[in-house]
Formats: C-alpha cells, structure tokens, sequence
C-alpha cells in the first residue's frame, strides 16, 4: 500500500506542475501597442497554449525598468534605440537572427495629428498645426516616447516647433497623449495611428496621418531579455508576431508590417 507521505508528496507535485507550466510569458511593451497586443496574445496562448502578460509604458521607462532588474523576457520598444542599448549591456538579445546585436523590426509605426469631432477648430491638417486657433497641442514626452520624438521631429521639419513649444502639452506616453485630448485637456493631438484606429477614438475623433517624410520611420524593435529563464517561449512568440496572419493583424490595427 501506498504510504500516506508518498501520496501526499505525489499530490503536491500534482498541484504545482500546472502553476509552473502556466507560468505567463512577462512582456514589456511600448505604450502603442496597447491597443493592438491583447487579442495577438489571447490568439498566441489559443495556438501554443503559452500564456504572455503585457506591462505598457513608454519605451524608455519599460528599458530603465529592465536596466533595474525587472523580470521581463522580452521587450517590444517603439523604436530600435532602446533595445539596442540593452543589447550593448548586455541586458537583451536578439539570438536566433543572423545578427543578434541588433534588435528585431517586427512593425513600423505611424504618426496622426486627431482632434475631437466636436472640437471647434478646423479638420486637422498641416494647416490646423500651424494655426494661431490651436491653443493646447499633446505630445509623448520626446525624452521617453518614440512617438514624441517623432512628433517634434515633424514640427521642427515644418519649422513650427518653436511657435508651437509654449503651447505643448506633454503626457508620459502616447497613450496618455491620446486620452488628453479626447478629454479635452488639449484641442489635438500628434498620436500613434494604432491609438487613432481604437474603437473609442474612432468613434470620437477625425486623424490626419502626418507625411512620413517629415519624421524618421518609427521602426519598433524587439529583444528577449538576457535574464529570461523563458527564452523558447519568447522565440515562439517573436515567431508568432513575424507570421503572415500577425503581420497582417498589425496591418489593420495602424502599424505598417515588416513581412
């Protein structure tokens, strides 16, 4: 007969072997991705079983976040800048590419000027960026935000910065800059394309997409964290993202795809 410590120490082992083969994938995503992430990750644990959490910051934060030892195992930054710094650390990776010190383009973004439907300004437009009638426009912080370098980016291209920098109001990330102006808290807005596409701002707001020549690409850049202990999981799901159907997902959500 089964002695009685045997079995229970066979039912403990019992207990804790879902817990550890449930153990979530820990994502660090950039603030733009948090409209577009969730449905991939629910597809992602329906098709592998693997469950991933997403934490969405500003790409600067979640890379100072990992500098401090926070226990991600990948990181999905709104640019390459941030994960390269990683790389170089070597905090991050990129192993499994041919070249594993530069981080992994898995989408480009795209940068709106939105404004409220019933703001009272004229439609936005170059024109409306430039007009004396715009009194509060939002931006990411440029020091932290990809999107908010890229918005000052545009601004000085249209030699417009400085007119408009006493009339900036800047958010902790781009999705922060969003939600001041669909509150009323600034008249329009420089946002990402994939927070312009959100069934909210749809239905709130009009967008302009800013010609891509006035900014750099926003390319968005992916690393697995060196310290992961979940490293086959982060392949998978860097995998999963690069797919064809993905790829296309991200597509209509207003980020334009690298496949």
């Amino acid at each position: 007969m089964m002695s009685k410590w045997i079995f229970l120490a066979l039912l403990g082992l019992a207990s804790l072997a879902p817990l550890t083969a449930q153990t979530p994938l820990r994502v660090a995503a950039a603030a733009d991705l948090e409209p577009v992430l969730p449905p991939i990750l629910e597809q992602f644990r329906v098709a592998t079983g693997m469950r991933a959490e997403a934490t969405y910051q500003a790409s600067a934060v979640l890379a100072a976040q990992i500098q401090n030892g926070a226990p991600f195992d990948l990181f999905l930054s709104a640019d390459l800048g941030y994960p390269k710094r990683l790389i170089d650390a070597g905090l991050a990776d990129a192993a499994g590419t041919a070249d594993s010190s530069t981080p992994i383009v898995y989408a480009r973004g795209t940068l709106v000027l939105w404004m409220r439907k019933d703001a009272p300004l004229p439609p936005p437009s170059l024109d409306l960026l430039r007009s004396p009638e715009l009194k509060r426009l939002a931006i990411a912080n440029p020091e932290r935000a990809p999107y908010g370098r890229a918005a000052v980016a545009a601004l000085t291209s249209l030699k417009i910065y400085d007119a408009l920098k006493p009339r900036l109001v800047t958010a902790e990330n781009i999705a922060q800059a969003a939600q001041f102006v669909d509150s009323g808290n600034a008249d329009a807005g420089l946002i990402s394309l994939t927070a312009a596409h959100t069934p909210r701002l749809t239905g709130d707001g009009v967008y302009f997409v800013i010609p891509r020549d006035l900014y750099p690409p926003i390319e968005q850049g992916a690393v697995i964290v060196t310290s992961t202990t979940e490293r086959p999981a982060a392949h998978k799901l860097l995998d999963f993202l690069l797919s064809a159907p993905v790829q296309a997902q991200l597509s209509r959500s207003g980020l334009t795809p690298v496949k």
